[in-house]
């Protein structure tokens, strides 16, 4: 059911994108239980280039960042969700708990993450800015979360 891409392939296909000219954008995260607040998230970022290639947290690494509860949904099913969102063209899987290996091989145009990120902090800027890229973050539109989706279906449904 996945639909995500293996590194290899998405290095070949930046590097066809690199020679068509392409603006690649480049973000990454969990994406669990998708939202409105992602969708608006990842249509944003699809504006700032031609081509955007979401960096999806594994399903080991989410457990390792968030805990043994999450992530709600496999990473499979989360990676056919987010390539069949219209803003998302490609997928990758990363089992590490940053994208920095990804981003160091990918080198996006432009490095995206969500306001509640400083740029200074984010992964990945020394090399996507080292190589002419901009590192940009996006706010929020709504004070939506899947932590607190979470939370409201345990407070309605519990007994």
């Amino acid at each position: 059911m996945s639909s995500a891409k293996s590194l290899s392939e998405i290095k070949s296909i930046r590097e066809q994108l690199k020679a068509k000219g392409k603006k690649v954008v480049f973000t990454n995260g969990v994406f669990d239980l998708i939202h409105s607040g992602h969708v608006d998230y990842l249509a944003k970022a699809k504006k700032m280039g031609d081509v955007l290639i979401l960096g999806l947290n594994s399903d080991d690494s989410v457990k390792r960042i968030k805990g043994d509860k999450r992530p709600i949904l496999t990473q499979d099913e989360r990676a056919f969700v987010l390539i069949n969102l219209k803003p998302v063209d490609y997928v990758v899987l990363f089992d590490e708990d940053t994208p920095e290996k990804l981003i160091s091989e990918i080198i996006p145009d432009v490095l995206v993450k969500g306001a509640d990120w400083a740029v200074e902090k984010i992964v990945g800027k020394d090399v996507v800015e080292s190589n002419g890229g901009k590192v940009m973050n996006i706010e929020f539109v709504n004070n939506q979360s899947t932590s607190k989706i979470i939370d409201l279906i345990l407070k309605r449904f519990a007994k």
